[in-house]
């Protein structure tokens, strides 16, 4: 009698405790389904191979590039450059078989490089396509922004985790920039353009990737000259004249080239941008 009468005090109590046992295992529940759900949406939509895959469609599209071009080859030709190898361990010759496997024609006096000036003149081509930089072709649209690396003897492909631009010279990202920047430079022809930042203190800077790649692939045989757009802020005091870093430029130029050089006011861009009745030649 005794133990129905605890048994019948203490009921009440351990109902509650598994109430509220089974409520936290119900709730830990929803939460880890809620939160595997967004992860699986998450890797399924943001996939690199998705992105790649959905870019090149939406670019040959929207662009009209060469019917040659076939998305999944592109993507098996850039995975074939690091997947499987150390992500340390990724020249930019890697690349080769990717470049060679897009196809499409240079953009004869239109072509526009830049350094240290990619949003304004980005803002500008995605306005005009009187221009058009390496991030406007089919190659360099497909990889903008993005990061992506392989593991030694792996199958897998990361979009995490990976080298940094600094933390080894051959990490996948950096290789194909720099494989990419050289064989833009080497088909540039007719007049050619570069927008250089006159905000800073080495417009031309060595280090970059203008200086130590695009510059020294131009070719004289196709390339007729080149004119560089010193893009300048309210109160810059630098001029095409005075800075060492152009002089330096033009000197690393084949004599072959005609070479100029014209301030433009970063406001004068911001009008053409945001007015594009204006023509481009008047931009500049």
């Amino acid at each position: 009698m005794v133990y129905r009468e605890i048994d019948r005090v203490s009921s009440p109590k351990r109902r509650n405790i598994r109430i509220i046992c089974l409520s936290l295992v119900l709730i830990a529940t929803v939460i880890l389904a809620v939160t595997l759900g967004l992860t699986i949406r998450t890797t399924s939509s943001g996939s690199l191979k998705e992105t790649i895959i959905n870019r090149c469609n939406t670019y040959l599209k929207d662009n009209g590039a060469t019917s040659q071009n076939d998305c999944e080859k592109i993507w098996a030709s850039f995975t074939q450059a690091f997947v499987g190898k150390d992500p340390c361990g990724v020249p930019p010759d890697a690349y080769d078989s990717l470049i060679h496997t897009v196809s499409q024609e240079p953009a004869c006096n239109r072509m526009l490089f830049w350094s240290k000036t990619k949003e304004i003149v980005h803002t500008f081509t995605e306005k005009r396509s009187c221009y058009v930089t390496l991030e406007d072709t089919l190659l360099g649209f497909l990889l903008d922004g993005l990061t992506w690396c392989g593991k030694n003897e792996s199958q897998e492909i990361f979009t995490t985790g990976c080298p940094s631009w600094s933390n080894c010279v051959n990490n996948p990202v950096r290789s194909f920039w720099i494989q990419a920047s050289a064989a833009f430079a080497e088909s540039a022809c007719g007049d050619v353009s570069v927008m250089l930042n006159g905000a800073i203190d080495m417009p031309f800077n060595p280090t970059s990737i203008f200086a130590s790649v695009e510059v020294k692939h131009f070719n004289s045989s196709i390339m007729s000259s080149l004119t560089v757009l010193l893009v300048t802020k309210e109160g810059d005091t630098k001029t095409c004249e005075s800075d060492a870093s152009l002089k330096d430029l033009q000197n690393q130029l084949d004599p072959k080239l005609k070479y100029q050089c014209k301030i433009v006011p970063q406001s004068t861009i911001q009008t053409c941008i945001s007015q594009p009745q204006i023509p481009c030649d008047d931009c500049w």
